[in-house]
């Protein structure tokens, strides 16, 4: 049984078709793959800029306060000394 003309010209485009759709998935895949790669770099480098920012606050606050021990035992000194 031969198979007719038309049939073999839908099953080549069907096949055609298939093959197109599966291409274009894995191509759209590996792109939104590769987007949501630098999407979670961005991330990274947004938390990692947050923790160095929280320990420069740490460190601001502790210098601060030595500022202000170091001034208080100057006007110590000071007073001190004019008595």
């Amino acid at each position: 049984m031969l198979v007719s003309d038309a049939v073999m010209v839908a099953l080549i485009g069907l096949g055609g078709s298939a093959l197109g759709s599966i291409f274009g998935i894995l191509a759209s895949a590996r792109l939104t793959q590769y987007r949501l790669e630098q999407l979670e770099e961005r991330v990274n480098k947004h938390n990692n800029l947050i923790e160095r920012t929280y320990h420069l606050e740490e460190q601001l606050t502790l210098q601060a306060e030595k500022i202000r021990v170091a001034n208080h035992r100057i006007d110590d000194l000071e007073r001190g000394g004019d008595e």
